[in-house]
């Protein structure tokens, strides 16, 4: 069976975004070339990538640009060249996906990926899609969380968990920009 992998930016409080659904606080900081270098070689891992649609829609106009490559080369080649799954009410059905390798999950998110983990192949890493990540967390989906927590605290906002969960810590590591990456099995 394959594993799925959360990777979240929260704040210090637990939130993947703000009251009003901003994540601009979770790229301040993030120019550290250690935190940088980190970014590279984590991304450098394979496997397969699972995007709500929002996220998609983002990362797609962000890591097929120029700029990406060129402030990213390792990342933007990596999720250029990945398989990536995409979770979407919306466009099911419409054809919307205009990224390399992106594939339309079909019907419901959770039934979806059960499926998609049960099939064969390698690991899977949801990137951001808090809504997503909370609905597979739920569903005792995720097999591991990748958290890197940005040093803000917001005060309120959405988080990845609802109800109480107990998780393993496996790995942390903290970088100069104040930025603590923690790695827990679910």
């Amino acid at each position: 069976m394959r594993r799925l992998r959360v990777f979240e930016s929260i704040s210090i409080d637990g939130y993947f975004c703000d009251a009003h659904g901003d994540m601009q606080w979770a790229h301040a900081g993030a120019d550290d070339p250690e935190f940088i270098s980190w970014v590279g070689g984590n991304a450098s891992g394979g496997g397969e990538l699972l995007f709500g649609r929002v996220t998609y829609d983002h990362m797609r106009a962000w890591w097929t640009t120029l700029q990406a490559a060129a402030a990213m080369p390792v990342v933007a080649k990596g999720m250029n060249a990945a398989t990536k799954w995409v979770a979407s009410r919306s466009l099911q059905g419409a054809g919307g996906l205009d990224w390399s390798g992106a594939r339309l999950l079909d019907g419901d998110a959770v039934a979806a990926v059960r499926a998609l983990k049960q099939s064969g192949g390698p690991g899977i890493t949801l990137l951001g899609s808090g809504s997503l990540a909370a609905q597979l967390g739920a569903a005792g989906l995720v097999d591991e969380y990748q958290l890197v927590i940005v040093p803000v605290a917001l005060g309120g906002g959405r988080t990845i968990f609802s109800g109480e969960r107990k998780l393993a810590l496996q790995h942390s590591r903290t970088f100069k920009n104040g930025r603590v990456v923690v790695t827990y099995a679910a």
